[in-house]
């Protein structure tokens, strides 16, 4: 069985940044997703759980209400592994033309005064959100993003490297 697009990137080596996971082509046109990384794979604590619910609420409510993007939006969530969210957008664009938009979305949760959604009635496990440990995550993603806007890194994945045998056979070490 292939592996799909999202593991096939070097977690050991991944920076925080706005990465390219996948594009599709369906009969509306391309979709693109994008892998907005906030912490270090297997190197930096996940995300605290309560605090990505928090951030999950706050940025998807922004995104769809963006007048300039809220039309693009498909889907804003968390990365089961807890280092990032995925992010799915009508049509292709570099990582960089999107920056300001992942930017701002970001310094949008330190502005919140309380988490959109979080009643009973609106959410599916409602008492499980932190807003301070949201604004601080969003804090340290957002100036750290700002800091390495002309990093390269943070826009191209790294790639696990297999050997790829003559007849066409990946190489996996066990």
């Amino acid at each position: 069985m292939d592996l799909i697009p999202s593991f096939s990137v070097d977690h050991t080596k991944i920076i925080p940044g706005i990465f390219t996971s996948r594009t599709d082509m369906v009969e509306t046109g391309t979709l693109t997703t994008y892998d907005i990384r906030l912490t270090r794979p297997n190197r930096e604590p996940a995300v605290d759980v309560a605090a990505m619910h928090s951030l999950e609420h706050i940025i998807a409510t922004y995104l769809r209400n963006d007048p300039e993007w809220k039309d693009q939006i498909i889907y804003w969530g968390p990365m089961g592994c807890l280092t990032g969210f995925y992010l799915i957008l009508k049509g292709s664009r570099a990582p960089k033309e999107i920056f300001d938009l992942v930017l701002s979305a970001f310094r949008a949760v330190q502005d919140a005064e309380s988490v959109p959604g979080t009643t009973a009635e609106n959410c599916g496990h409602y008492l499980m959100h932190n807003l301070g440990m949201a604004k601080w995550y969003a804090a340290r993603f957002a100036d750290y993003l700002a800091e390495n806007a002309e990093n390269q890194a943070i826009f191209e994945y790294p790639r696990t490297e297999r050997l790829v045998t003559g007849d066409g056979q990946h190489f996996y070490d066990s």
